[in-house]
């Protein structure tokens, strides 16, 4: 049996929804459908999730959110209408629509988390409904009632163990099932959702639970590729690669995946296979607990930007115990989340988001690493990009990091920082933001391109 999730520019149209559906029924192990909120249909367009936070965002502030709701009635009236559905699918979207924007709205993130939630729950309708009309047998799954329980926090929702019992018992419904993405229920019954994209998650979660032999994840490109397409004109497509090394490349950077959603298939030993929706004859891209290392030593190569990094130097530092653990509770005491902590005997620097900070921030920060740990240098660096150079191979292939040194100094990129995960899976190297995709160009050549003797 296979779970199946399609994203949302895969359900962004009627048209869209038609291959959806051709995808499903050509398979008969396809029982279990996860389903996105419509993406967008072109470049300019408007994601539904995005106009039901405006929506949200308008009520919060006691302005009248007309505008944004039409646009989003617009839209499943304009997919309801190339399918063919009728108006009652319509007046069942709209009540329920009206009805979240006229709920409690004393909890401002919890009425957002209901509002966001009716994206994917409505199209979720909407797609067995579709079924239903061609003459399928399938059905729409509420997972309140199907028993996906998640912890109360708004926007980061967390799955309970206790859920996966549950979900299991979905195997006993006949037909198709249709399963909204991005959302549970807690144990009081309030909706919350994942982080954002979280529908990977929903499948994810859905695939573990019924002890499916396989996750599909649908989405609009081929496969994985080996570096950012918009980056490196027409790159290397990556045919295999394991659950570790999807996790660190969807952390730095890649968005084809959520970084999270691999978590549940992996605990269950699930292969995750992407697809491309507009070619599922493409082969794409499996995701498994191992693989042959054939490719070399880099399977991916992912870079963002935004962070910054606070440089502490302070002489024998190596010798003061408790020092590391001080300088991260001062980072604690402001709420902070940091990403990596390269370092050196008398010296360390933190990277973190630089958004998290603003220059009042900063200048307390400062004072109290100079006050607390009585440090000689602290300095903050701020727009960085950090680059991951991630493969198993690297922990049998001696030289990578040095060939990776090399090729950014030939390409005239100076290295802010470097740090290797313990993993031996992965390598960090911090560049400043301008030098971000020459960086990254110049790694590409080095282990894609470049011949080696």
């Amino acid at each position: 049996m296979k779970v199946v999730k399609f994203g949302g520019s895969s359900l962004a149209s009627g048209k869209q929804i038609e291959k959806v559906f051709q995808i499903v029924m050509s398979d008969p192990e396809r029982k279990v459908v996860v389903v996105s909120a419509p993406g967008k249909r072109y470049s300019e367009d408007d994601k539904v999730t995005d106009l039901l936070i405006e929506c949200g965002d308008l009520c919060l502030s006691n302005r009248d959110p007309r505008k944004p709701f039409d646009a989003v009635i617009g839209r499943y009236s304009s997919i309801a209408d190339e399918l063919g559905l009728g108006a009652e699918i319509i007046k069942e979207i709209q009540k329920d629509l009206l009805d979240r924007l006229n709920g409690d709205k004393s909890k401002p993130d919890r009425f957002m988390d209901r509002l966001k939630a009716s994206g994917e729950d409505n199209n979720a309708k909407m797609v067995a409904t579709y079924f239903r009309k061609r003459g399928i047998e399938a059905s729409y799954v509420d997972p309140k009632e199907a028993g996906l329980l998640v912890s109360d926090e708004p926007g980061n929702a967390q799955v309970l163990t206790e859920s996966y019992e549950r979900l299991f018992s979905l195997h006993e419904r006949p037909g198709f099932l249709v399963f909204p993405g991005f959302f549970g229920y807690s144990k009081e019954g309030e909706v919350f959702t994942f982080s954002r994209s979280g529908s990977d998650i929903t499948g994810s979660i859905l695939a573990n639970a019924m002890k499916a032999d396989l996750y599909e994840n649908f989405t609009d490109v081929d496969a994985v590729y080996s570096v950012n397409p918009n980056i490196v004109n027409r790159p290397k497509e990556i045919k295999e690669l394991t659950y570790r090394e999807m996790r660190e490349l969807s952390y730095a950077g890649f968005t084809v995946l959520h970084d999270e959603a691999l978590v549940p298939a992996f605990r269950a030993g699930i292969p995750v296979h992407i697809k491309n929706t507009n070619n599922p004859a493409a082969p794409g891209t499996r995701i498994v607990s191992d693989r042959k290392n054939t490719n070399g030593p880099v399977i991916g190569i992912a870079s963002d930007q935004g962070f910054c990094s606070i440089y502490v130097s302070k002489y024998l530092m190596n010798r003061e115990v408790g020092f590391g653990r001080k300088l991260l509770g001062i980072l604690e005491d402001f709420g902070l989340s940091y990403e990596h902590t390269p370092s050196g005997i008398d010296d360390v620097s933190v990277i973190l988001r630089e958004s998290q900070l603003d220059s009042v921030m900063e200048k307390e920060i400062k004072d109290r690493i100079f006050a607390e740990l009585h440090a000689d240098e602290v300095r903050i660096e701020h727009s960085l990009a950090l680059i991951m150079v991630v493969g198993e191979g690297m922990r049998q292939n001696v030289g990578t990091m040095a060939r990776a040194s090399k090729a950014l100094a030939k390409a005239q990129v100076n290295i802010e920082m470097i740090n290797q995960g313990s993993s031996e899976v992965s390598m960090m190297f911090g560049v400043k933001e301008v030098d971000e995709k020459r960086a990254v160009q110049a790694l590409y050549e080095e282990f894609f391109v470049a011949v080696t003797v």
